[in-house]
């Protein structure tokens, strides 16, 4: 079985939705402290983190997305948007590339990765 690929914005928008359902549990959590109001307190301040570092996450992705290059994924014809030099289409996951040094290679996401000049 390979590696499950997805497109770098859907992985991004991923992770920013994961941070509110962390920062949601953390505040639950906090629930379990009323006792401590210290503790408690804490508990929502750290959620309450985890939800504005997501709401930044969706910010920067949001501003980077209008940047990404959009194409027409030859497998399913839907417009999708591409960040670097190999993506994935957001819809079929269907490789894609701009580069032609890269036309038919199979993909590979450290393409992607900047040269380091020796």
């Amino acid at each position: 079985m390979g590696i499950k690929y997805s497109s770098k914005i859907n992985k991004i928008r991923t992770f920013a939705l994961s941070l509110i359902f962390v920062g949601i549990f953390v505040m639950y959590i906090g629930i379990f402290f009323r006792t401590s109001p210290l503790v408690m307190t804490l508990f929502m301040i750290l959620g309450l983190l985890f939800i504005i570092a997501s709401t930044v996450v969706y910010f920067w992705i949001g501003t980077l997305s209008t940047r990404a290059v959009q194409v027409v994924c030859p497998s399913c014809g839907k417009v999708t948007k591409m960040l670097g030099r190999v993506d994935l289409c957001m819809f079929c996951s269907e490789p894609l590339t701009l580069d032609p040094e890269l036309e038919g290679k199979e993909f590979d996401e450290k393409y992607n990765r900047k040269k380091r000049k020796s």
